[in-house]
């Protein structure tokens, strides 16, 4: 898999893997922590789920410029698992009469994974200065190792559920995630240095965007932004994960000691792991071809995919799960995820492959930024929307969402030919 590719992947795809399993812990019993320890009503838990995943997302704005211009990309992403690290420590020691270190540590990992994102993202960009071709397929490699740690995370945080019988300990767990974290990261270290915009002593940016004027620099800023707003709708959908998708585990699918609430999640990193080789391979022989999908047409691809999922949800919620009784198969879930998971094969990585390709060299880092900024808006709203999960019947839940999706497509097609032109560009 990593033939052919820099050395420094390698590195970069165990670090992040390891801090992506701290992270998806808690995204798989954040809700129920909330609920469970303190009994906090849905518009309440809502509330904290949504300005939570906006933070993390809105922080990377912060943390590429501090990469850009301070620190420089490896020591931004150790100063953000150093952080990352006492916010879950924060969250094991929180408790009703505690409140401060739950709000103390939720701070700290979304300061913290803000500031180590958005600096993962560059540094792989970085790695392909001279090898613009494969830096889709680099992506794609990087976010299989995201979704590995994804994936082992809900299974732990299961079996963790199960012997303890405390979603406390799933933090301490965490923690211990971003310390092998960091351990990855010291050990790749010299196979990533001349990669560094602080480190390197040669450029690190693509040789093609060397002389670009200010007029061209402006257009592909103004054309990322574009595509930043059109995406915010999808993670409005794709974070109902960790909030719609998972009361709907909760309230009203089959319960076993197989399938807990937590562990529906493993399904999302579980289909990236065994679709992504099919969807590589798939493209790569259209490419072979001359007809490979440009990137908007794969975006736009993935928001009619997503729609489909709400869909499935819609249905399911017809046939029994708007009445919150545990009477729903799981496969209504699983197949949902699995319809989820395609969707965003076709939009995330892709997407940061196209912010990488298209962002003018002096604003790198601030560009991957605002890719994440527009998941943050999607992830706020996701919260937002979910303090009304318990308000509407669950098939209306579901059409609105299917409703917003189908604004995004709507905007793609509207823009297709702007977003266009610089894919062209950067082939």
């Amino acid at each position: 898999m990593f033939k052919n590719h820099p050395r420094g992947l390698l590195y970069i795809f165990f670090t992040e893997m390891w801090e992506r399993f701290g992270f998806y812990i808690l995204m798989a019993v954040l809700v129920l922590y909330m609920d469970q320890e303190f009994g906090w009503p849905d518009s309440r838990k809502g509330d904290f789920y949504g300005w939570f995943l906006g933070a993390v997302y809105f922080f990377p704005l912060l943390g590429g410029w501090v990469g850009d211009r301070l620190l420089g990309q490896i020591n931004a992403i150790r100063t953000g698992a150093i952080i990352m690290v006492f916010g879950y420590v924060s969250l094991a020691l929180s408790a009703p009469e505690r409140l401060y270190a739950f709000y103390l540590g939720l701070a700290l990992i979304a300061f913290g994974t803000g500031i180590f994102k958005v600096n993962m993202s560059v540094l792989v960009g970085n790695l392909y200065h001279r090898n613009e071709a494969l830096k889709d397929a680099g992506f794609n490699i990087y976010y299989m190792g995201v979704n590995l740690g994804a994936a082992i995370a809900p299974l732990a945080a299961t079996g963790i559920s199960i012997v303890f019988h405390s979603y406390r300990m799933s933090f301490w767990a965490a923690a211990a995630g971003l310390l092998f974290c960091l351990l990855v990261l010291q050990a790749g270290k010299e196979y990533l240095q001349e990669f560094d915009v602080r480190q390197s002593s040669t450029s690190v940016a693509n040789p093609a965007h060397a002389n670009l004027s200010r007029s061209e620099e402006w257009q592909r800023i103004l054309t990322l932004i574009t595509l930043f707003i059109i995406v915010i709708f999808f993670w409005v959908a794709f974070y109902q994960n960790g909030f719609a998708l998972t009361l709907f585990a909760e309230r009203s699918t089959v319960r076993s000691n197989i399938l807990r609430p937590e562990t529906y999640q493993f399904f999302n990193p579980f289909f990236i792991l065994v679709l992504t080789p099919l969807l590589v391979g798939f493209f790569a022989r259209l490419h072979q071809k001359d007809r490979e999908p440009s990137t908007p047409m794969k975006i736009f691809l993935g928001m009619l995919v997503m729609g489909v999922a709400m869909l499935i949800m819609v249905v399911a919620s017809l046939l029994g799960g708007d009445r919150d009784v545990n009477i729903m198969s799981p496969l209504w879930l699983i197949t949902t995820y699995l319809v989820v998971t395609l969707a965003e094969l076709l939009i995330s990585p892709m997407g940061q492959s196209f912010v990488s390709k298209v962002a003018p060299p002096r604003f790198q880092g601030v560009m991957m930024g605002g890719w994440f900024v527009a998941t943050a808006l999607g992830s706020y709203g996701s919260g937002l929307l979910g303090k009304f999960y318990s308000d509407f019947a669950h098939h209306q839940y579901f059409l609105i969402l299917f409703g917003l999706l189908m604004i995004s497509v709507l905007l793609v097609l509207l823009f297709m030919k702007k977003l266009q032109r610089f894919t062209t560009q950067t082939s």
